[in-house]
C-alpha cells in the first residue's frame, strides 16, 4: 500500500555535495518510483528563527516555512530524517526546526490536567538515518546512541510517533565510491518498501 513520505534533509548545509543529501535523495527517488508519495523538507534551505523563551515556544505563531513543514508532516503516514552526528548530536538547526515544528497543539498537547498529554502525531512511524565518522558500533556501545534515543523517544516518540526505526552509517569519512553506492542501494531499497 503506498505511503505518504515527508523526507527531512536535516543537514545544515545546503552543498549538493554532502553524502546526507545523496542519502535522502536516493531513499525519495526510489520511493516516488514504487508509487509513494514524498515530500522533501530540506532544513538548510528554509529561513526560521531560533525559539528563545518558553513564552515563545507556547505562544508564538509559527513562520509560514514552518507552518508549511507542520502541514507536510501532518500529510505525511512515515517519516524520514537524515542528518550527521555532530558533537555526539543532531545539528542545532535541526534541533531548532523540531523546537519550532513539534510545539504544543501539533506534536502533543496537554488536555487537561487529569487526562494528560495528547499525542497528536499518532499513526506516523519513522526512520532515522545518522551519518557519523566514528564506526556505528562505538556510538552505540560506548556513546550508548544517547542523541538518537532522545530523538526517538523523547522527541518523536512523545508526539505518538512510532515505530522509529534508525540507519547508522558510520566511518563515512573513510567510506569507498563502492561502500557508498552500498548505502545508497540500502536507501533505495527502504525508500521502494516505504520503510
Amino acid at each position: 500500500m503506498p505511503k505518504r513520505i515527508v523526507v527531512i534533509q536535516g543537514h545544515p548545509d545546503p552543498s549538493e555535495e554532502r553524502f546526507c543529501r545523496a542519502l535522502a535523495e536516493a531513499y525519495a527517488g526510489a520511493a516516488e518510483a514504487a508509487g509513494h508519495e514524498v515530500r522533501v523538507i530540506d532544513v538548510a534551505r528554509i529561513e526560521f528563527p531560533v525559539l528563545r523563551s518558553q513564552q515563545e515556544f507556547d505562544e508564538g505563531v509559527p513562520v509560514e516555512p514552518i507552518r508549511q513543514a507542520q502541514e507536510s508532516i501532518a500529510w505525511a503516514n512515515h517519516l524520514l530524517v537524515v542528518y550527521p552526528l555532530w558533537m555526539g548530536a543532531m545539528p542545532a538547526l535541526l534541533k531548532a526546526f523540531f523546537e519550532q515544528v513539534l510545539r504544543p497543539g501539533f506534536g502533543a498537547n496537554m488536555e487537561a490536567a487529569d487526562t494528560g498529554w495528547t499525542k497528536r502525531l499518532k499513526g506516523h512511524s519513522a526512520r532515522i538515518v545518522v551519518t557519523m565518522g566514528m564506526p556505528a558500533f562505538f556510538y552505540r556501545w560506548y556513546f550508548r546512541a544517547h542523541s538518537l534515543k532522545n530523538l526517538k523517544r523523547n522527541i518523536l516518540g512523545f508526539c505518538g510517533v512510532s515505530p522509529v526505526r534508525a540507519t547508522l552509517i558510520g566511518a563515512v569519512e573513510a567510506l569507498d565510491d563502492a561502500g557508498r553506492q552500498k548505502w545508497l542501494k540500502h536507501l533505495q531499497e527502504l525508500g521502494r518498501a516505504g520503510a
